[in-house]
Order: C-alpha cells, then structure tokens, then sequence
C-alpha cells in the first residue's frame, strides 16, 4: 500500500533531504525530492504527492507560499503537508495550519516521532 504512496520532500539542507529521503524509503513510499520552492512546485503538478514534508525557509519561493498554491489548487488540495521548520514560534505555526497544513514538526525533531507521524498521515490516506 504505501509503495503507492509519493512523499515529496522539499529543504534546501541537503543533509536533511539525505536523510529524510532515505527514512522514507526505507518506510516503503515512492520519494521525490526538491531542493527549494520551485523545484518542488514542479514536481507537485508533475506528481500529485500524497505528503510533502515542507521546510519554510528556502530560496525563491518559500514553504507558506508551496502550501498556500497547493492548498488553493483543486486538484491539489487533498495533499497533507508537513511543515518541518526551525521556525518554531507559535505564530509561526499558526500561520502554518492557517495556509492549510495537516502538522507542524519543529526542527530539530525526533527522526522516529516524525516517520510515525508520516505514517498515521499515509494510514488516514489509506483508509479514506
């Protein structure tokens, strides 16, 4: 089932994309990465994930404006996305679940904590 499932992951610490791409992986999901907003807006329309793992602070085009496009896309809005940020004030993660994100994860985060909470998205994907 979750092979099925794409994960998008979109940072621009290629240490983090390293690592989440290979935790997802290894969990089963088809992954993509993209190294800023951009990239990862071509992919979304390419791909259509069902998850995307979306750091904030990139070059370009940042996480709240990747969310608020995709949010506001029709054929788009059923992704989940998961804010993964060292913006961690709680203003910031308002404005987070404001443009339409399913989970706000704070940076630094739990590597186990964050797959379990991928895998409870991907379950409710599964399920619906």
């Amino acid at each position: 089932m979750k092979e099925q499932l794409k994960v998008l992951v979109v940072d621009d610490e290629p240490g983090i994309l390293m690592s989440l791409e290979f935790l997802m992986k290894k969990e089963g999901y088809q992954v993509f990465i993209a190294r800023d907003g951009e990239e990862a807006l071509d992919i979304i329309e390419r791909e259509i994930p069902s998850i995307i793992l979306l750091d904030i602070m990139m070059p370009n085009v940042d996480g709240y404006e990747v969310c608020h496009f995709v949010k506001g896309t029709l054929k788009l809005s059923h992704i989940k996305i998961v804010f993964l940020s060292a913006k961690n004030k709680e203003s910031d993660m308002e404005k987070g679940y404001a443009l339409g994100a399913d989970l706000y994860v704070p940076k630094p985060f739990s590597t186990r904590t964050l797959v379990s909470k991928v895998n409870a998205l991907a379950l409710g994907i599964a399920t619906s």
